[in-house]
């Protein structure tokens, strides 16, 4: 499988609110990229939803990042626990919002 992923891409451990047809559900962040977010589905129904909004704050910030995202890939992570997870990819954020992403995988990256 190739990585069509222009950005790279730094862990992320954080839950977070995803909104789905106006109703928040947790999830959990396992990484972040300058263009969307790999997440792990906790409490939430079934849907076929594809457009979902984001409520979260990286870690170190008090700011909270509200961002409206489209569900690109869907997949379950093979081991003990099978998990749903899924690839959202921004579609509407704030600059604001977007430089604080840019700036935390920034300094995620230099970091590693």
């Amino acid at each position: 499988m190739s990585d069509k992923r222009k950005n790279a891409r730094v862990p992320l451990d954080i839950y977070l609110n995803k909104y789905m047809g106006g109703v928040p559900y947790m999830a959990r962040a396992a990484d972040i990229s300058q263009e969307g977010v790999s997440l792990a589905r906790l409490l939430e129904p079934e849907q076929d939803t594809r457009r979902v909004g984001l409520q979260f704050q990286l870690p170190g910030s008090e700011e909270v990042i509200y961002a409206e995202g489209e569900v690109v890939r869907e997949w379950v992570e093979a081991g003990a626990s099978e998990d749903e997870r899924s690839g959202v990819r921004f579609t509407l954020l704030t600059q604001r919002h977007r430089r604080l992403i840019d700036d935390y995988v920034t300094r995620s990256t230099q970091a590693h």
